[in-house]
């Protein structure tokens, strides 16, 4: 009955959570490739919370691609999902495997993840890194309706972190924060580890530092749905772009805060409506151009493919997706 009643892609992501802890179903080493050489310790009382979202970001992106084709084509998007879900249980993995072909060339998109941790160490903190013992936040099975199976994820990952003698957490994906945060004390007894985001660790510190870009830029912010209207971040990013030399801040005239528009990503909805989610990413990026920014920045995975895809179809040239910690991490030097 579940099978039936929920789309391909919900149950793609749900299936890879409950079976790999995280949620394209790759290896966790693969995951946290991009750690390797930073030396982050294995065991810490205070932890970095990297995510699902921009350890795969690179493999997601692939997912997404064949999903959208596939969306604007005859057969649908749910056949490649359906045929996803069917390579999985043979022990294929077609987005990672496309991906690493990919990847020979380039490098896979790590660098907010690496920004994060030089920003924190530049601020104080010595931060761990559970690396492929980071367990899945488990956030999409809550939004996908879930509840039971959501319950017991982290009730395991709770356990899982525990273990790992962390007292304290910073996130900087917004869903895993917020979940991590906010849902997880729900259906944990005794929860008791501190959860904070990347941007309320920066924003008490951020007046101790002179920042300044390395150029001159006009840079508009956009708001992810999760870190405004579920951790009521709104000003301390702006306060911290605002503290920033050479940045001027420019916004549209009301969609911004927590009356911004949706990029169309997250909750799995770019799973299962491939085609509207990228007709609300050119929506959203039409509204940002009106600033003539140089710089987008935004502080979440979802949001940075979303508003890259958003300007790819607009053919808008010479105009970058940035995470706010790349941002700051340029400027802290």
């Amino acid at each position: 009955m579940e099978n039936d009643l929920v789309p391909p892609g919900l149950t793609y992501l749900a299936d890879n959570i409950l079976t790999r802890q995280n949620i394209l179903g790759i290896t966790k080493e693969q995951g946290a490739r991009w750690a390797l050489k930073l030396g982050l310790p294995a065991r810490a009382d205070t932890v970095f919370f990297a995510g699902c979202g921009y350890q795969y970001s690179a493999q997601l992106e692939v997912l997404m691609t064949m999903a959208k084709a596939a969306d604007k084509s005859v057969i649908g998007s749910e056949l490649p999902m359906r045929f996803a879900r069917f390579q999985k249980k043979l022990g294929l993995n077609l987005p990672g495997i496309y991906s690493n072909v990919l990847a020979r060339g380039g490098d896979v998109e790590v660098k907010p993840l690496e920004a994060t941790v030089k920003v924190l160490r530049k601020i104080g903190l010595q931060p761990g890194y559970l690396a492929e013992n980071e367990p899945c936040c488990g956030a999409p099975l809550n939004h996908a309706g879930f509840q039971d199976k959501f319950a017991a994820n982290a009730r395991q990952a709770y356990g899982q972190l525990k273990a790992g003698g962390v007292k304290q957490l910073v996130g900087i994906v917004p869903y895993c924060t917020h979940a991590l945060k906010k849902l997880f004390p729900l259906y944990v007894d005794g929860y008791d580890i501190e959860v904070r985001h990347f941007i309320e660790v920066v924003a008490a510190k951020i007046s101790l530092f002179k920042l300044k870009y390395p150029d001159k830029v006009r840079v508009t912010y956009h708001d992810p749905c999760q870190l405004v209207r579920y951790l009521s971040l709104i000003e301390e990013p702006r306060r911290i772009l605002k503290t920033i030399e050479n940045v001027e801040l420019v916004e549209t005239a009301w969609t911004r805060g927590e009356f911004s528009t949706c990029c169309g990503g997250g909750g799995g909805f770019e799973t299962v409506f491939p085609e509207l989610s990228e007709v609300l990413a050119v929506n959203r990026v039409t509204e940002l151009m009106e600033t003539k920014p140089d710089i987008i920045v935004t502080h979440c995975p979802g949001c940075i493919m979303q508003l890259k895809e958003g300007l790819k179809q607009l053919k808008v040239e010479g105009v970058q997706v940035l995470d706010l910690a790349e941002v700051v991490a340029a400027a802290i030097e």
